[in-house]
């Protein structure tokens, strides 16, 4: 292993500075918990009564404290083809923690949405802020204080995130999360993409872009494209929060529920101890690794706001100048679409994230001395898992198994991570260069504005479009709709591209972990709403997004524009009901959450 990069060495120490007060105030509010509840035998006998009535077979363990008791918070719904699988775990979990003396109960349920569902509806604006939901249902299912360790499962865009930023208010546990591993592969990307933009061209109608969807999420797991979901994933892995190697491995397979089985064995080994408490586990180091995994695999943009929300969680300050640090000596180790042909199935066949981690360990490229959940330490998530003979083992991985997916640090894919910040009188904004071909890294051109996504469409199929533009969406940033996803674009703008038009994006909505092959400034923040840079933009402004200079500028003199009056709130499909969340959200290089705001985090 060498010697830990500088430059990353530099961040760490700026992050751990930055973040001194408040990371100690959190060590100490987890000290405080710990010592607080030390045992259920120091709760009352109803309490107990009512927590132990439903337990049936285990009630009797329960009552005679035989052994620790571990709380599930799960994410299942089986809408969710990745959350599909969990419907039975709690009751394969019972039986793992009877193996070994423990008892497991159903802390509480979550809420799970699917942005691939919600995509282009009105739905998408419920989905930033389900994140808090999320967070918020994790401490009412935690607040039970009758557990020892906690098992988390969830996998998507929202779901981990949130459910490690209220896991980490109960951080004195023990907790580990549990994937449930992704789909077969389906078609390969290149022929969805094309349908998709062929649907875009109107030279194929709604019966072949179905089927041509439905043959790629067609069963139970997660999506096999290297969005948000399985980035999730990958950074449980760069945190030391999974099993090692959980992260790719199929519902269904024998492997798969014998890492789960390990995974409630592991937390009734760490029940009651405190030197691998989440607390211990997610520090500044643990998050630097997130984000480094993040920019070595190409992952989701999404996780430019993840990243600081779950930081902050636990009293940890982490910024986009930080992410761009880090992404300035980070190299790209991998092509996983929509950054590359195969998807998150190919990647874990030619090496996945043992392979991930173990380059970047040995070229010093990631903190290797963070606390895991594993008995050995990080060095265990270099490895990749298998079923031996007398159960779970863990094997070298060797070199890469498909060097068009996976190469070396010494040979990497480009020499950077490719998320720039780009900055300029427009703003701050995230630039996912690693997805661009270089040759539209710069473009320059005048603006088209709009406000709704849906009159881009209308704009692009009325021919509007047809020139070298930026187009402009504003009012999608948090406070004002909740900061949608604005992947439904992705295919107008790839046609206009492949059209031979200089086009690019620039919005303070998200753009989705399928960020792609156009360029685009996206979470620019100060949001439009309240009157930020990109609310007084006009159509036929000069533009200029550059990724080489890392650039976000226009040639108008904003200063003695003034900007375009904030939107109506849209109401309906419940928007109206998340207002507060709106009103106290914070922008988004902060999170982009209300509840760490309100909460004073």
């Amino acid at each position: 292993m060498s010697d830990l990069n500088p430059t990353i060495r530099r961040v760490t120490e700026r992050v751990i500075e930055e973040s001194r007060a408040s990371r100690q105030s959190y060590l100490d509010l987890m000290d405080r918990e710990a010592d607080r509840k030390t045992d259920r035998g120091s709760m009352s006998c109803s309490v107990l009564a009512h927590a132990y009535a439903g337990a049936e077979e285990d009630q009797a363990a329960l009552k005679e404290a035989r052994g620790p008791n571990i709380g599930i918070v799960t994410a299942y719904n089986d809408m969710l083809s990745a959350h599909q699988p969990y419907g039975r775990y709690p009751e394969r979990m019972k039986i793992y923690a009877r193996e070994v003396g423990a008892t497991t109960q159903v802390a509480g349920g979550t809420p799970a949405m699917c942005d691939g569902v919600t995509q282009g509806e009105d739905g998408m604006e419920l989905s930033l802020f389900s994140r808090d939901v999320i967070a918020l249902s994790t401490g009412v299912s935690l607040s039970h204080a009758v557990y020892e360790a906690v098992a988390c499962l969830g996998i998507c865009d929202k779901i981990v995130p949130g459910l490690l930023i209220g896991a980490l208010r109960f951080g004195h546990l023990p907790t580990i999360f549990v994937p449930s591993g992704p789909m077969p592969s389906g078609i390969s990307n290149k022929e969805k993409q094309k349908t998709r933009q062929l649907f875009a061209e109107g030279k194929v109608g709604r019966q072949e872009l179905l089927a041509s969807e439905m043959g790629s999420y067609h069963s139970p797991g997660t999506c096999t494209f290297y969005g948000t979901a399985n980035s999730n994933q990958m950074m449980m892995e760069m945190m030391g929060l999974h099993i090692p190697g959980a992260a790719f491995i199929q519902p269904g397979t024998k492997l798969r529920q014998m890492l789960d089985q390990k995974a409630v064995h592991r937390l009734a080994e760490l029940a009651g101890t405190r030197e691998k408490t989440l607390a211990k586990c997610v520090d500044e180091k643990a998050i630097i690794n997130a984000a480094i995994g993040l920019l070595a695999t190409g992952g989701s943009t999404n996780h430019a706001i993840h990243i600081p929300a779950m930081a902050r969680a636990a009293g940890i300050q982490f910024d986009w100048d930080d992410l761009s640090e880090l992404s300035s000596v980070v190299p790209l180790l991998a092509r996983v679409y929509p950054n590359g042909s195969g998807d998150v199935n190919h990647f874990h066949d030619a090496g996945g994230m043992g392979y991930v981690i173990g380059e970047l360990l040995d070229a010093g490229l990631c903190h290797g001395d963070i606390v895991t959940v594993s008995e050995n330490g990080f060095s265990d998530y270099a490895k990749e898992p298998g079923v031996g003979e007398d159960g779970l083992v863990w094997r070298n991985v060797g070199p890469t198994g498909d060097d068009t997916m996976l190469r070396p640090a010494s040979d990497p894919f480009q020499n950077d991570g490719g998320m720039k910040l780009v900055t300029g009188n427009l703003g701050r904004g995230c630039f996912k260069s690693s997805a661009v071909a270089k040759e539209r890294w710069t473009i320059e051109a005048p603006c088209r504005v709009f406000e709704d996504q849906a009159d881009v469409k209308k704009a692009f199929e009325a021919g509007e479009l047809d020139r070298d533009v930026v187009v402009v969406v504003r009012f999608q940033g948090p406070r004002a709709n909740g900061m949608p996803e604005l992947h439904s674009l992705t295919p107008p703008l790839g046609v206009l591209q492949d059209r031979g038009y200089r086009v690019a994006l620039v919005t303070d909505g998200r753009m989705s972990g399928a960020s792609g092959k156009v360029p685009a400034a996206i979470h620019v923040t100060p949001e439009a709403f309240g009157g930020g840079p990109l609310a007084k933009l006009q159509d036929g402004d000069i533009v200029k997004l550059c990724a080489e200079t890392d650039a976000l500028n226009t040639t108008a003199d904003l200063d003695a524009r003034e900007a375009a009056p904030d939107p109506t709130p849209h109401v309906g499909v419940g928007r109206e009901i998340f207002a507060m969340f709106r009103q106290f959200a914070d922008g988004a290089e902060r999170g982009g959450s209300a509840m760490l705001t309100t909460a004073g985090l």
